[in-house]
């Protein structure tokens, strides 16, 4: 179990910190509303991703059976997990826009997250992966590796809602920084595991 909280918090803290639509309301909502509105963005993937998780565990119990092809998505989680971990340690200052309009944060980031492509190539490759691996340790580990995810990317994202309501330089300064770097080597590591474990189901 433990192997699968390390999992999840690390890939939750990487996805909650890393630049994209959804960090970007965040900090955008705060700037604009109050730190109460960018903490209901940062909320928003807890509605929108479960959709796609039954739908990845619906796929992976028809493709139980198929080695092959589930050792074919581990290797692509893989391809993802250390694109994502370059990105990480390539990250420089972030900027938003904090112009003015109607706060209706909840809504928006629940728009967001749905049309971007992030979350269902995420589960679709990398989290579908390591859910199929859980599943055959048992269901604690599913739950232990969601829970830990869920815990670390909306934890992110409210610490970033709360330090942007705090100094708008948070974004731009060396901790941010420091933070993307290590969490980008810690992907890469990550990365490699996906491939053994491509590997292993491929027979190779």
């Amino acid at each position: 179990m433990t192997e699968f909280l390390t999992l999840g918090l690390v890939l939750g803290l990487s996805a909650g910190f890393s630049p994209g639509p959804l960090l970007a309301l965040v900090i955008s909502e705060t700037l604009r509303h109050g730190v109460n509105s960018g903490l209901r963005v940062a909320i928003s993937p807890i509605f929108t991703d479960l959709p796609i998780i039954l739908l990845t565990l619906l796929i992976l119990s028809r493709l139980a059976q198929y080695d092959r092809l589930l050792g074919l998505v581990s290797l692509a989680g893989a391809g993802v997990i250390l694109y994502m971990g370059i990105e990480s340690m390539r990250s420089q200052a972030m900027t938003v826009d904090a112009g003015s309009s109607r706060p209706k944060s909840l809504r928006k980031g629940i728009l967001v997250n749905l049309l971007s492509p992030h979350p269902y190539l995420f589960w679709l490759t990398v989290g579908g992966s390591i859910m199929n691996r859980a599943l055959d340790r048992g269901t604690a580990d599913l739950v232990a590796f969601l829970a830990a995810f869920y815990t670390a990317l909306v934890g992110a994202k409210v610490l970033t809602a709360l330090l942007a309501g705090r100094s708008r330089g948070f974004l731009g300064g060396p901790v941010y920084k420091t933070i993307m770097r290590l969490l980008g080597l810690a992907l890469c590591g990550l990365a490699l595991l996906l491939v053994r474990d491509g590997l292993n189901l491929l027979g190779l």
